[in-house]
């Protein structure tokens, strides 16, 4: 019996240009659709406008200074409620994964309030702060809290334990270790705690923006629907979209500066 020699196939990586290229053919394929869908008549304007139409309503919105104006209140309140949402979930995230006392203190409540869909407190939350932007704020800040306390959580509580009692045999103080050893040990969690939030801001965002707004895209949204405008409607749809998809590529790029290691075993 002749024994085989084993053939190991490696991954070949694929040249750039083509990834990038079967990475735009469905979005293209999705606009091609909707082109020959407007123009054969079968999606009437009551419905969705073409593109062209969307095309068209962007340099109007745009020219108007409307559209600039709508992203800016956006951009603010969603930045907003994302910093202090990412400032709790990282300090509560800390304090939990590093002292018991912290986790038996703090981690019960915290699950029990994670289990609460976002949304189910936006009437609470009306009560409590008005309809003004405080109102907003919080709902995106509450929204994005807890994928970070949960990551951060974590992460923390896998650093290497000998590699704590070394730092701290050095006599290096708890805030120092926690700065120098255990958040850049927990770096892939806070990362992957970071994109959940960023996510989930943009979804809260919409929602929070429901809520009598005055200005921002969501102020947008409410008069195209007034007026059945589908254009506006469809160019706020994607204002939303290429939002949350710059957030996740924020994070992508960051995943690449702080991890480059990451990047280089990924690549296929």
């Amino acid at each position: 019996m002749s024994l085989v020699t084993p053939r190991v196939r490696l991954p070949r990586p694929r040249p750039r240009g083509v990834s990038l290229a079967l990475r735009a053919l469905g979005p293209l394929a999705l606009l091609g659709l909707w082109s020959a869908a407007s123009a054969t008549g079968a999606l009437t304007p009551d419905v969705l406008a073409s593109p062209a139409a969307v095309l068209r309503a962007v340099g109007e919105l745009w020219g108007s200074g409307q559209l600039g104006d709508a992203l800016a209140v956006s951009l603010t309140r969603s930045g907003l409620g994302l910093l202090f949402g990412l400032t709790a979930g990282l300090l509560l995230g800390t304090l939990t994964g590093l002292s018991r006392l912290g986790e038996e203190l703090l981690d019960s409540p915290m699950q029990v309030l994670r289990t609460v869909p976002f949304l189910a407190l936006v009437p609470l939350f009306m009560v409590w702060f008005g309809i003004n932007e405080t109102a907003k704020v919080v709902i995106i800040a509450v929204a994005t809290t807890f994928p970070m306390y949960v990551n951060t959580a974590q992460g923390v509580r896998n650093t290497d334990r000998k590699l704590l009692e070394a730092v701290r045999s050095f006599g290096l103080g708890r805030i120092a270790l926690v700065r120098e050893v255990v958040l850049p040990a927990a770096l892939p969690s806070l990362l992957a705690g970071l994109r959940l939030s960023m996510t989930l801001s943009v979804i809260a965002l919409i929602a929070a923006e429901e809520i009598n707004s005055t200005a921002g895209i969501g102020y947008l949204m409410t008069q195209a629907q007034n007026y059945a405008r589908t254009d506006i409607l469809a160019v706020c749809i994607l204002v939303y979209g290429l939002l949350g998809l710059l957030a996740d590529l924020l994070v992508r790029l960051l995943e690449r500066v702080l991890m480059p290691w990451r990047a280089a075993g990924g690549s296929r």
